[in-house]
């Protein structure tokens, strides 16, 4: 699919490539800063979860993107590398955004469930970031495959 000539591939990502680390960064403040926890979990949840959907829509476009073009050699390598850790950044955002919007639904709790909660987060989100600059860097490689420098 395309808007403008463009794949819809290459607008989800950059979605995705802003949206979940901003939202992976916040949710490690949230965890590491109790104070800051009733104003972050919301800018967390309203950022996870479009990171999320961004994810998938970048998934799902970047699929058809393969199938309509015909890689080979050492770019299909640099394809298949991309996959491997699109689909670990893919699980990865969506457990976030899933911890993110149970952090926030039960964030009046006390004791052991809020702070299980902030560090499952706090996880997810380092996942979700580590995975995001992975993912994006051998998109970056891909799309960037051939030129000089």
């Amino acid at each position: 699919m395309e808007i403008n000539g463009l794949p819809l591939h290459a607008l989800a990502v950059h979605a995705a490539v802003v949206l979940a680390p901003l939202a992976a960064l916040l949710a490690v403040a949230y965890a590491v800063v109790p104070r800051w926890r009733d104003w972050l979990r919301w800018p967390v949840v309203a950022l996870a979860v479009p990171a999320a959907v961004a994810v998938w829509v970048a998934h799902l476009s970047g699929e058809a993107l393969v199938e309509a073009n015909q890689y080979g050699g050492p770019l299909l390598e640099l394809v298949e590398t991309h996959e491997e850790r699109a689909e670990v950044f893919r699980l990865a955002v969506l457990a976030f955004a899933v911890v993110a919007v149970l952090a926030a639904a039960l964030h009046r709790r006390g004791g052991a469930v809020r702070w299980v909660l902030a560090a499952l987060l706090a996880v997810t989100a380092v996942a979700t970031l580590v995975y995001a600059v992975l993912t994006g860097d051998a998109g970056a490689q891909i799309a960037w495959y051939g030129t000089t420098g």
